[in-house]
């Protein structure tokens, strides 16, 4: 146990210093392509398949790992290319994203390298499989492309959008006026699951892609003398975007006096108990996995709550 607790609190130092592990492998060709060693429980020589009727084309079949059924998707196939061959000779990367487990098929897995989230950028505009990218950065000068895991995973296995926000009757008849959540979050997936659960509230909804542009617009907002707490009544930020992660976001907002009083969720596919270590060290207000539209809405309408001077809400 004290060794599992150590390499969290190694991990801890890692993400708190705005760096991150990448975890580099290959698909066909020679690209090469990263995800956050956060995000990985272990990489194995790909197991016997299982075959399912009516699956979805991406899932390859499913393998029983660890006592636990688990489905292998290819990740080839998944960005809209040929199906991997030889799939006995391939690995299998064995993520959890959103509480979720899965494989993910891949050709060859390389190695593991520690990045500085500032060497982390968005994609190019016009590049080929943007909408499949999340970032990119350079390493032993070549490109090393990031994949947008949760808009893969949307595709194959898409979340529920029924969710209906209950709105409290006090917020119907309240005029929220120009109230606003800001959000910052590097998957255009996450940014339209927020801003549909957000909008259903009546508050309005400012986005950007990473924690540097959220930094670089709430201090220009300080500089224009707007209190920028009263201006959102909250910040809901990933934690592993491009530039700066949330950790570094949070952090550096607080050590801002202009920007202290702004109210901070992190919102996060990431699992591990490095989290709430994380969540205090840096100064957040409070954390979430995704995607529980539920538990968000709540956290938004309790800040609402705040702001309209509301202290008790009958739910």
């Amino acid at each position: 146990m004290a060794g599992v607790l150590d390499t969290v609190d190694q991990r801890t130092k890692l993400v708190g210093q705005n760096r991150l592990e990448l975890l580099l492998f290959r698909l066909e060709g020679n690209q090469i392509y990263g995800i956050n060693v956060f995000k990985v429980r272990e990489v194995l020589q790909c197991p016997k398949l299982t075959e399912l009727p009516k699956r979805h084309p991406v899932v390859r079949g499913i393998a029983h790992i660890r006592g636990a059924t688990i489905s292998v998707m290819d990740m080839n196939l998944a960005m809209g290319n040929s199906p991997l061959e030889n799939i006995e000779s391939c690995f299998v990367i064995i993520s959890e994203y959103n509480m979720n487990v899965q494989g993910f098929l891949v050709k060859a897995v390389e190695r593991i390298v520690n990045l500085n989230w500032e060497n982390i950028h968005p994609p190019p505009r016009g590049a080929g499989r943007n909408s499949y990218l999340t970032a990119v950065t350079e390493l032993d000068n070549k490109i090393v492309e990031i994949i947008d895991v949760e808009k893969i995973l949307s595709e194959v296995s898409p979340m529920r959008e029924e969710f209906r926000a209950v709105v409290p009757e006090a917020h119907e008849s309240a005029n929220l006026g120009e109230l606003a959540v800001l959000v910052a979050d590097d998957s255009s997936v996450a940014r339209k699951q927020i801003r549909r659960c957000v909008e259903q509230l009546g508050l309005q909804v400012h986005t950007v892609n990473d924690g540097r542009a959220a930094l670089d617009h709430l201090q220009e907002l300080a500089a224009a003398g707007e209190d920028v707490s009263k201006r959102y009544v909250m910040l809901i930020s990933d934690i592993e975007m491009p530039e700066m992660d949330g950790y570094t976001l949070t952090a550096s907002i607080r050590e801002d006096s202009r920007l202290a009083g702004l109210h901070v969720l992190l919102h996060t596919s990431l699992s591990g108990v490095f989290n709430q270590a994380m969540v205090k060290r840096v100064g957040a207000d409070d954390f979430l996995p995704k995607f529980k539209p539920e538990v968000l809405s709540e956290k938004v309408q309790e800040r609402v709550n705040h702001a309209l001077g509301i202290t008790h809400q009958q739910h």
